[in-house]
């Protein structure tokens, strides 16, 4: 039986995290979108900057000690901008694991709601979060105005926060 962990990103783990969300942009949004001359090299270099510019934010599900997806947070806010899991093993809990454990992570910090998006076109995606207890809040203009701009499904989900003090190890 695979064991299964969640924790913390390390810098170790920047190359991984880029590939994997690489590999999951190309199974699951890439086929949405019209190819165009260094469109793939583009999203590649924009997903490695994301790693990078996000990693103290992010989490990594690890499989057997492989790191196989992994979920960030926004940083001054309750939006996970993203969750990646690696095409084959999409499917199995893994982002639902991370979806879970980011929510209570906001939770402990007080968050009230949590906000995501994804393509509208990623019907899969969609279903995935509605399952998750997400609910369509709105249907806008993806914000990054690329050369293919498309609609975004802006979904949120209602969290029970904690309040009380969490307290510290001495």
């Amino acid at each position: 039986m695979a064991c299964t962990t969640i924790r913390k990103a390390e810098n170790a783990d920047a190359r991984r995290l880029a590939e994997i969300a690489y590999s999951a942009w190309l199974q699951g949004i890439f086929p949405l979108l019209t190819d165009q001359p260094g469109m793939r090299e583009a999203e590649r270099y924009r997903l490695t900057q994301v790693v990078a510019e996000t990693l103290s934010r992010i989490i990594v599900a690890e499989v057997d000690g492989v790191v196989v997806g992994w979920c960030s947070r926004a940083a001054r806010r309750a939006y996970i901008p993203f969750l990646f899991v690696m095409p084959d093993l999409q499917r199995q809990g893994l982002g639902s694991m991370l979806l879970r454990r980011m929510e209570s992570m906001l939770e402990l910090g007080g968050a009230e709601r949590v906000y995501l998006e994804t393509p509208a076109d990623n019907v899969p995606g969609v279903r995935f979060y509605e399952k998750q207890g997400y609910r369509i809040l709105a249907l806008r203009p993806d914000g990054r105005g690329g050369p293919q701009p498309f609609m975004s499904v802006h979904l949120e989900k209602r969290l029970m926060p904690f309040e009380g003090d969490i307290g510290h190890e001495d």
